[in-house]
């Protein structure tokens, strides 16, 4: 039996009380179904590769074909009943106060023999930052500066340290939106920075895999490093059309030192450029293996991967022990004279990026990127 046009507009209605987020897959597919039912085969114009949300909603609707309006409808309606009966279910089995708060899944924060560890735990998106990650870190580290623990530590779950930003976060912006996206994502930035720059108790970077992006450059606001020896270090910012952060075209110059001299041909040994280390880095977009990265100042230490996590957490459990007020006082004396000096450097990144956003030159790299990383 067909779904009516009451049981049509019955499920409508359910979608709006759905206590569950569907996610974006399904709630494509929720419009695809709708326009597809009340208009039938798609028959308006494609929208602009970076119209990104209309251009999805196009292309689950598109994919649809001459699926009958029939069809289409009783689809729509089983799909919300499969869903509303999901979100009662996991209302029952979940008491209020159990429920965790959004995005907490992805970060894991926990206190234990002096020591608050914050871990980035989206294992599967090689622990690829979203905006709600970076208000959970910043709320992390204030909980953290103020709780028993002598020291603070920043690691990932699994293969990967960080990944950088997900990128996916650029593919969701309504066209209208952009420029108050822009502004409240340099905002967010500047804000996440700051709590680095800020922290009072020593904090300590576990890399315990290849790191990318704004987990690379925030680096130099640590007091410590510790990386295992198959950890990488990449700040691709020209490949995406974007430009260094986290006070790092301060902190990268002043940690890596003299220039290095590179021969623009090796023929008539001609053409001598020198080129800043860091330049390589955050202007070439060159990565650094472990050994590299702490050779040139940005990391501390670097360990073998097989006993990486034993010698780390052996070495910071000893650290932790100290005198938590003589370490805050000691970092205090050795940060406090350049806190100003940072935040104003953070400032300036933030406010550039911003602008790097609306470029097309950006948008157009971004684009790139993830239509490549989409045929692989």
């Amino acid at each position: 039996m067909r779904a009516s046009q009451k049981d049509f507009e019955n499920a409508m209605n359910q979608v709006k009380l759905l206590k569950k987020d569907p996610g974006n897959e399904v709630k494509l597919k929720l419009y695809a179904l709708y326009k597809q039912a009340t208009e039938g085969p798609c028959n308006v114009p494609k929208p602009g590769v970076l119209d990104f949300i209309n251009k999805a909603k196009w292309d689950a609707w598109h994919a649809l074909g001459s699926l009958p309006k029939e069809t289409s409808r009783q689809n729509y309606v089983d799909l919300v009943s499969s869903l509303s009966a999901s979100s009662e279910s996991s209302g029952q089995v979940t008491p209020a106060a159990d429920r965790k708060q959004p995005g907490s899944d992805a970060l894991v924060v926990t206190s234990q023999d002096g020591i608050t560890t914050i871990t980035l735990n989206r294992p599967d998106k090689k622990n690829a930052l979203t905006p709600q990650m970076y208000h959970d870190i910043m709320l992390a580290l204030e909980a953290a500066s103020k709780d028993d623990s002598a020291i603070a530590v920043l690691t990932g779950n699994g293969d990967y340290y960080c990944s950088g930003n997900d990128l996916t976060n650029f593919t969701d912006i309504p066209p209208g939106e952009v420029e108050d996206r822009a502004r409240s994502g340099a905002v967010l930035l500047r804000d996440f920075v700051d709590c680095f720059i800020d922290f009072p108790k020593p904090l300590v970077a576990v890399v315990n895999g290849p790191a990318v992006g704004i987990s690379v450059t925030l680096l130099g606001l640590f007091d410590i490093v510790y990386a295992t020896d198959r950890a990488t270090f990449h700040t691709p910012f020209s490949h995406l059309g974007q430009s260094p952060e986290g006070c790092s075209s301060y902190t990268f110059p002043k940690m890596m030192g003299p220039s290095k001299v590179i021969f623009g041909n090796l023929k008539t040994k001609c053409n001598v450029i020198s080129i800043p280390k860091a330049t390589e880095m955050l202007v070439f977009g060159k990565k650094l293996t472990a050994r590299e990265a702490c050779t040139q100042g940005l990391v501390t230490e670097v360990f073998p991967d097989s006993t990486f996590q034993k010698e780390v957490w052996v070495r910071l459990k000893a650290y932790s022990k100290l005198p938590p007020n003589a370490m805050r006082i000691s970092k205090q004396v050795i940060r406090n004279r350049e806190k100003e000096k940072l935040h104003a450097i953070n400032a300036e990144e933030s406010s550039i990026l911003q602008e790097r956003w609306l470029s097309d030159e950006c948008m157009n790299a971004i684009v790139n990127f993830l239509s490549k990383k989409a045929k692989l």
